[in-house]
């Protein structure tokens, strides 16, 4: 790992809060990121990084609870905050639920088998959750996308399935 002077007070305010990994005299790498010529005129931000799995620790009383019956046939029951979402519930308890598209039911590797006796508490599916499921893996009559159920008093105690397996489909598999 190289460190070098930098007498840009951009560059060095980059280097001192995200830490140069490796330059050279075209581009900087920054974390992940390559900066190439980068101006001395411009300005950077950043934000706040998004992260599944970071679930809400439910208020005492308002717990609801989830359980997830695994490929394998074990069950492991969670309590859970409202508005929390299934993709993140899994996530965030390291279940084995892929969530490729970051829950922006834009795949269908969150794909949940939901007990028939919850389903119709759920809402409707959107055209576009739909369009997803038409990708899964197994599909059956309950199944639905995790991304797009949130918790809810209407659903506490769910049961949802694990898929046996999930399909990820890429744009490559179309050309």
């Amino acid at each position: 790992m190289s460190r070098f002077l930098v007498k840009s007070p951009i560059w060095r305010s980059l280097s001192g809060s995200c830490g140069l990994l490796k330059t050279s005299s075209q581009s900087l790498l920054v974390g992940r990121y390559t900066l190439n010529r980068f101006p001395t005129n411009a300005t950077f931000s950043t934000t706040r990084l998004l992260q599944h799995g970071h679930l809400k620790k439910p208020n005492p009383g308002e717990e609801l609870k989830i359980t997830f019956i695994l490929k394998d046939g074990a069950q492991k029951t969670f309590e859970v905050a409202e508005g929390e979402t299934m993709l993140d519930i899994a996530q965030g308890h390291n279940l084995d639920m892929e969530g490729a598209c970051g829950g922006s039911c834009a795949c269908s590797t969150c794909h949940v088998i939901v007990d028939p006796d919850y389903y119709d508490a759920l809402p409707e599916p959107t055209d576009e959750e739909n369009d997803m499921l038409d990708l899964a893996y197994g599909l059956t009559e309950t199944s639905r996308l995790g991304c797009q159920i949130k918790m809810s008093k209407d659903i506490d105690g769910i049961r949802v399935a694990l898929p046996a397996m999930t399909r990820n489909v890429s744009a490559s598999d179309f050309s």
